[in-house]
């Protein structure tokens, strides 16, 4: 990692932790959370729909109630900078999609991180202008991800392979993708800079609603029974090791935030729109945000079939080496906190 990037990931941890408040009473760790004994759990997430459970869990102290102090929050676009900041220490958990985990397994040489629990399946689409019809259509226009290498940017790129066009890492080939922030992808599609996006929500319903764009495709459309890793929860394994009392905890809150979006849907709505309105200033518009829930299965199941096969299509279009995912997910924790709670148990094949 550079010493350019280091210092951005520093500096945007400080400014989000600064903020972070404390959302109840802080409590003795016993020596447990973040780097040091008595540190708080430092939880990296981005401001997404995908990542409702982050967001409900922080928003409602959730996660705050069983770590016992609130944990240091830091938001990312996409996934590659959430990894940085894993390798870096800046965090020691965050919530992430399937194609960044795996290059930090890769990476590390199976070294650096585990999954420990799934949080959603869906909510991604490929979103485009009124008059394209179908992948060919494609040829020569613009199309968005939230940067090169994250799980969306994988997606779109094998998916054109898959259908006879190209997508060069440098922006040549028969579709020209341009990695760039989701809130960026919002301003370059409403002025016609870009021809369409593949994003994940709300982004996806915002194109869709605020600008007119037209859905194309809906990855669900593409994986088994229509579900697919989108969202799950990684954590450095030193702090795994040092911490595995901390990390139960952060499990069970992540539990708990699952049920609440599953149970009370009216009231999580409002948690995850008040949550997004403090990242971005101000809250999503009502339909954007229905529209946006009704695409995603929350769970804690990691869906791990669809992590293999995200590997092998980035294998395939080059932006991952042969990768051996054996070891890759550590279920055991939230497996024990599921039965305990009557819930059915997750599986890592």
């Amino acid at each position: 990692m550079t010493r350019r990037f280091r210092g951005r990931i520093a500096a945007t941890t400080l400014i989000v932790l600064a903020g972070a408040g404390t959302l109840g009473a802080c409590g003795d760790d016993s020596g447990s959370g973040g780097s040091g004994a008595g540190a708080p759990l430092k939880l990296g997430y981005f401001p997404n729909v995908t990542h409702a459970t982050a967001l409900v869990g922080v928003e409602k102290g959730i996660f705050t109630k069983h770590l016992g102090t609130a944990p240091k929050t830091a938001t990312f676009n996409a996934g590659p900078s959430a990894v940085e900041a894993v390798f870096s220490g800046a965090v020691d958990a965050t919530f992430v999609g399937p194609n960044p985990a795996i290059n930090a397994w890769s990476k590390s040489k199976g070294k650096a991180i585990k999954i420990i629990s799934g949080a959603a399946s869906g909510g991604v689409a490929l979103v485009v202008k009124p008059g394209i019809k179908s992948v060919q259509d494609l040829r020569g226009k613009k199309i968005a991800t939230p940067q090169l290498g994250n799980t969306q940017d994988v997606a779109i790129r094998h998916w054109l392979k898959k259908n006879g066009l190209t997508a060069n890492k440098d922006g040549s080939g028969d579709v020209k993708v341009v990695p760039q922030e989701n809130s960026t992808t919002l301003q370059t599609f409403a002025q016609g800079t870009i021809d369409g996006a593949w994003v994940p929500e709300p982004f996806a319903s915002r194109l869709v609603l605020e600008s007119k764009g037209v859905k194309l495709l809906d990855e669900k459309t593409l994986w088994p029974g229509g579900k697919f890793v989108i969202t799950h929860l990684i954590v450095r394994q030193d702090y795994l090791k040092e911490h595995p009392d901390q990390v139960k905890k952060l499990l069970q809150g992540v539990v708990e935030a699952t049920a609440y979006l599953n149970d009370n849907q009216a009231e999580a709505k409002t948690a995850v729109n008040a949550a997004l309105s403090k990242h971005s200033g101000k809250p999503l518009k009502e339909d954007v945000l229905n529209s946006a829930f009704k695409e995603i299965l929350f769970t804690t199941d990691p869906v791990a079939p669809s992590l293999v096969q995200g590997a092998r299509h980035a294998e395939e279009i080059g932006l991952l080496e042969k990768t051996d995912l054996a070891g890759i997910y550590d279920l055991g924790p939230l497996n024990e906190i599921l039965k305990t709670s009557g819930k059915a148990q997750v599986s890592d094949k």
